[in-house]
């Protein structure tokens, strides 16, 4: 197991500058991206579910790639097109890009971002197992599920993982114990803050 995460980590390190600028033909796969609907849904259309990105108006479209744009989460692949998109301004332009381009985009920047992942040392067991998966048969749809929801559960589990190994010093303090049991029960995010700053401001 130790083989197959070192191999990962090593491919990810060489492979991720090169995902950066990869183009359209990244994200290109036997999984079919999301459809129209799933799209202007996403985006924020207001519209039943057979919505395509053809049954709206030119001011929904333009619309729904802002709101596109104003999402955090929305990578550099989306951003680009998106924009490339709003530039060009016509209505085939637009609906290209909602209900082709966003979603080849959104599953190119999500590959991006479980290279990263992988890439990141601190990733733990659990995590880097489900990047594995993915990455051998995850479809797009999988993909972006793990990043909304699954990321947080494994990294959780990872992050309980090295509560557990604090907790197993012999030289920990009783500070520290008090603290690591606390926080072991605690949210995924009260966990991460703590390996994160937490227990270094308790040792400090």
């Amino acid at each position: 197991m130790r083989a197959t995460r070192t191999v990962l980590a090593v491919t990810a390190t060489a492979l991720f500058p090169a995902l950066l600028l990869a183009g359209p033909a990244f994200a290109a796969g036997p999984a079919s991206p999301a459809s129209p609907a799933h799209a202007l849904a996403t985006a924020g259309v207001p519209d039943g579910p057979a919505t395509s990105a053809g049954d709206v108006s030119d001011d929904d479209l333009r619309v729904a790639i802002l709101r596109i744009l104003a999402d955090e989460d929305s990578g550099r692949r989306v951003i680009r097109e998106a924009n490339e998109a709003l530039d060009i301004g016509t209505t085939e332009a637009m609906r290209y890009f909602l209900e082709t381009g966003y979603p080849l985009a959104q599953a190119e920047d999500d590959q991006v971002a479980l290279f990263r992942i992988l890439a990141d040392p601190d990733s733990g067991k659990r995590v880097t197992q489900e990047i594995g998966t993915l990455l051998d048969s995850g479809t797009p749809q999988d993909v972006r599920r793990w990043l909304e929801t699954g990321y947080r559960l494994a990294q959780a589990e990872d992050d309980r993982v090295a509560l557990f190994r604090i907790l197993a010093r012999p030289d920990i303090s009783d500070a520290l114990r008090a603290a690591v049991a606390e926080v072991i029960d605690g949210t995924p995010e009260e966990m991460r803050h703590f390996l994160e700053y937490g227990q270094y401001e308790i040792d400090g």
